[in-house]
């Protein structure tokens, strides 16, 4: 009895395996990443909100307000690994000169969401292809926005958030002065703290040295314990 209880676990513990490697990418755990930071401190994941003093979260996929039209998270959370954490820090304390700040809507996101994510919408201008992962996966890419301090406003941008239009490219011409102005100041800002803007998506912003750094498949509620 003992012999056939076991053959049942490891055939579960495959199928599992299955299907989360079914796009054929090998994605780190939990226990490993506790063992690759333990090597190497810098891959720890950040919580945000407690190490950036005035961060704001508006983490969408903890809600059904995203393209998807599913909560994907359980928990409203924002981490990132810490190089890419204190080069957020540096970008808010640049907007707080100014009486702005940074709004999150993204940072670290499962493997698991990015493969739900493509296989709700396949178009990899604005998904990540599960075949490689997202830098979101390796704890390097945030989605935000800039605010004004004191009203908490958004400032205008060309789009809204996950818009799949040609209007939320960085290099689409942008007709409106305000929203031309705000899109170059968060590009700027981000980009002297060592991050990118992608190419379809005026919010998101890969941090440089993102290929040092695995994809990770761990729910918040681990990170959080």
């Amino acid at each position: 009895m003992k012999k056939h209880w076991i053959i049942i676990m490891l055939l579960t513990a495959s199928i599992a395996t299955n299907a989360q490697y079914k796009y054929g990418l090998k994605v780190t755990n939990l226990q490993e990443y506790k063992a690759s930071i333990k090597q190497n401190p810098k891959k720890e994941l950040i919580d945000l909100e407690k190490f950036i003093s005035g961060i704001v979260l508006d983490i969408r996929y903890a809600t059904t307000n995203n393209f998807t039209g599913e909560k994907i998270y359980n928990m409203s959370k924002a981490y990132a690994r810490k190089p890419v954490a204190e080069a957020v820090k540096r970008a808010q304390a640049e907007l707080q000169k100014q009486g702005l700040g940074i709004k999150i809507f993204d940072a670290y996101r499962p493997y698991k969401a990015t493969v739900r994510f493509y296989e709700v919408y396949k178009d990899t201008t604005y998904v990540a292809s599960p075949y490689r992962g997202s830098r979101h996966n390796r704890g390097c890419a945030i989605d935000m926005t800039i605010i004004n301090l004191k009203t908490g406003e958004e400032l205008k941008m060309p789009t809204g958030y996950d818009s799949f239009q040609k209007e939320a490219w960085p290099s689409t011409p942008v007709k409106d002065p305000e929203a031309r102005k705000n899109r170059a100041l968060i590009i700027s800002v981000m980009e002297k703290q060592g991050f990118k803007v992608n190419g379809s998506e005026w919010w998101h912003f890969d941090f440089i040295g993102w290929r040092n750094y695995e994809v990770l498949d761990i729910d918040f509620e681990e990170l959080a314990k």
